[in-house]
């Protein structure tokens, strides 16, 4: 009888262990939508881009000395109502040399993933960043463009084989707002200005030569694609882009013309709406609509209201599968609301919240 009452009680655990577990998110079987695999219930992702702290620290530049302040947003973050967290993962951190990954930095982020699955939160892993100049090794810029793609794939293949296991990753996102050099372009990676010491924008290429930039764009996905599914067969792959249709209405989409989109598994944007210019976001988020799932992977009332931010989610319902804000390792009750920043980034934190509650994410 004794033994009896062990094997019920073990089942019992293994039973509510398997309950607790976290679901592996997969794409549709229409391919139009996410859903959870063992479920088969819909997986709509509402999150925030936890990229660097409210100081301009990129994550991984304190996650293993500060690793209870992490711990401590990741539960805020959850109490948010998000379900989703995109971090982005600097190269500099992860590899010491062209051929040598960063064990500490891999280790770190097999800890995370534990966080994610303890904390219900799956993660976007957004890679190769080269955020902070100061973090760039002087041996990655100056590789020719070739080397320099060949490190890129050891970065992913290291992270694809870190994290392969973990059902917390819903993707990986190959890097943030890559853009294709022109013929004329100058010898920096980085482009454009600083966004509070900040280059979120990389080239993948500095001259183009004869070649056309979507064959460029074609080879360079495939390259890195290829370096991940040889270590994580599963988990979805993504690319997070600038939607130049807002900019150019007729500009078409290099990065998910269909000889490339056909190596990622959905479609990331990012938007930020003009106040008064909703229906023209709207419009360049359907040039996007390419028969795969949808995801507004960055968005903030930067350059809006936080109601019409709002009105930009409900309207592009139809066509989106899920939207990322951010939050910056400071909840709203901390903020003293001095500037116009801390108000409008409390408004939206309370409205992310209530969104959250009203759309039962």
């Amino acid at each position: 009888m004794h033994y009896l009452f062990m094997l019920v009680f073990l089942i019992g655990n293994l039973f509510q262990i398997q309950t607790n577990a976290m679901d592996w998110v997969q794409i549709s079987d229409d391919q139009k939508s996410f859903v959870l695999k063992a479920s088969g219930n819909k997986f709509s992702p509402w999150g925030v881009n936890y990229d660097h702290d409210v100081s301009g620290r990129l994550l991984d530049e304190y996650w293993i000395t500060q690793w209870e302040s992490v711990v401590e947003d990741f539960n805020e973050i959850k109490s948010l109502g998000a379900n989703c967290v995109r971090i982005h993962l600097q190269l500099g951190k992860f590899m010491d040399t062209p051929d040598k990954p960063n064990a500490a930095a891999l280790a770190q982020l097999a800890k995370l993933t534990k966080l994610a699955e303890t904390t219900g939160l799956y993660l976007d892993i957004t890679g190769l960043a080269c955020y902070h100049k100061e973090n760039i090794p002087p041996w990655y810029d100056a590789l020719e463009e070739q080397d320099r793609w060949d490190v890129q794939a050891r970065f992913w293949k290291t992270i694809a084989k870190t994290c392969n296991n973990s059902p917390a990753i819903f993707c990986y996102d190959l890097m943030n707002e890559p853009v294709i050099g022109g013929a004329k372009s100058d010898d920096q990676w980085l482009a454009g200005e600083p966004l509070g010491e900040m280059y979120f924008v990389q080239r993948i290429v500095l001259k183009t030569g004869e070649r056309k930039r979507e064959d460029i764009a074609h080879a360079w996905v495939q390259k890195l694609t290829k370096a991940i599914r040889q270590e994580d067969p599963r988990h979805l792959i993504t690319l997070g882009v600038i939607p130049w249709a807002n900019v150019w209405p007729n500009a078409k989409p290099i990065f998910y013309s269909e000889a490339v989109a056909k190596h990622l598994d959905f479609v990331s944007v990012h938007f930020y709406p003009k106040s008064g210019e909703l229906e023209k976001s709207l419009s360049a988020l359907r040039v996007y609509d390419i028969g795969k799932p949808i995801v507004v992977e960055e968005t903030f009332p930067l350059k809006c209201s936080t109601d019409e931010l709002l009105q930009f989610v409900h309207s592009s319902n139809e066509v989106a599968d899920g939207w990322i804000s951010f939050y910056w390792g400071k909840p709203a009750s901390e903020y003293d609301q001095t500037t116009i920043a801390e108000a409008i980034t409390v408004q939206w934190l309370e409205a992310f919240r209530q969104e959250a509650e009203t759309q039962k994410r």
